[in-house]
């Protein structure tokens, strides 16, 4: 069932070449941010005035952490599902493809008394080029031994594939799994990394309240690291909030120029277009039996 036995299927397997996604997708256009002059400029406080008597000192961090907290709080309490049109690129082995397009369908991870109740589910359906234009991908939390299925078209397309989703082919041109996607994965990570990067110097952070993708107004947070440290990740990365939504509609992130007075290197970019969220999906969205889908 999992097509792991006879020569035929695995060569399909060697011949899958899994991208998340492919070039622009018809009629969604990726526009670029927009902001203004930000509403806060804030850096490291020094540390002559950290606090005493063990309570915490202030931070530049502080006041994007609170935006971070209080929009995860927001989503696991209101935001069961969503779908969008994924845009993303991120450098690999260094080399930094085009930007890639796919719709998405996610139904987020729910818990109940320590037991997960919803798993996190993903559907994913790649648009361009011509040579990924129709691969839809699954994955859904605890289920087919964990394993993703993927199915293509034309000739790859004559049975569903099984693939670890932490194995080579998966992983093939990816920074990151796919059991990481997603809007509350992201906004998880971004608090991790902040209060790790809370306990250095030499940190500043921008608050923009009138940015915007697209359409979109946003609340753009922008953290720079001016000095390269080891345990930095980035030099400098920039989230858009939705201020309707209060979701992370965007995430980029830039490493040290390579030479004094460069420009910042683009490591890594994520939107989420048109997202609509609280679209009531169902079990059927991340099945292969969906009769709107093409698995075999």
């Amino acid at each position: 069932m999992h097509s792991r036995t006879g020569a035929a299927r695995w060569l399909l397997v060697v011949l899958l070449l899994f991208v998340f996604g492919g070039v622009a997708a018809r009629n969604v256009v990726a526009q670029a941010p927009q902001w203004t002059e930000p509403v806060a400029r804030v850096s490291r406080v020094p540390a002559a005035s950290a606090a005493t008597n063990g309570d915490v000192a202030p931070h530049a961090l502080d006041p994007a952490l609170r935006i971070a907290e209080a929009s995860l709080q927001h989503i696991r309490d209101n935001i069961a599902d969503y779908s969008a049109i994924f845009v993303k690129r991120c450098r690999v082995d260094g080399e930094l493809p085009e930007l890639q397009y796919a719709q998405v369908k996610i139904r987020n991870r729910k818990t109940a008394g320590g037991r997960v109740e919803t798993p996190l589910s993903v559907y994913l359906k790649f648009l361009k080029p011509e040579a990924v234009a129709g691969r839809e991908v699954i994955w859904v939390e605890g289920r087919n031994d964990g394993q993703m299925i993927v199915h293509e078209t034309g000739l790859k397309g004559v049975i569903n594939v099984y693939l670890d989703p932490h194995g080579y082919l998966a992983m093939r041109g990816q920074r990151y799994p796919i059991t990481d996607i997603g809007i509350e994965n992201l906004v998880v990570k971004l608090i991790e990394t902040a209060r790790r990067d809370r306990q250095r110097e030499e940190c500043t952070v921008q608050i923009y309240r009138n940015a915007r993708i697209g359409k979109r107004a946003c609340t753009m947070l922008e953290v720079v690291h001016p000095v390269r440290r080891p345990y930095f990740d980035f030099y400098r990365a920039r989230v858009y909030f939705d201020n309707e939504l209060n979701m992370p509609i965007r995430y980029e992130s830039h490493s040290w120029p390579t030479q004094p007075g460069g420009e910042p290197v683009l490591e890594e970019e994520y939107s989420y277009l048109r997202l609509q969220t609280n679209l009531g999906l169902t079990d059927s969205d991340f099945d292969i039996a969906n009769p709107e889908y093409q698995f075999r």
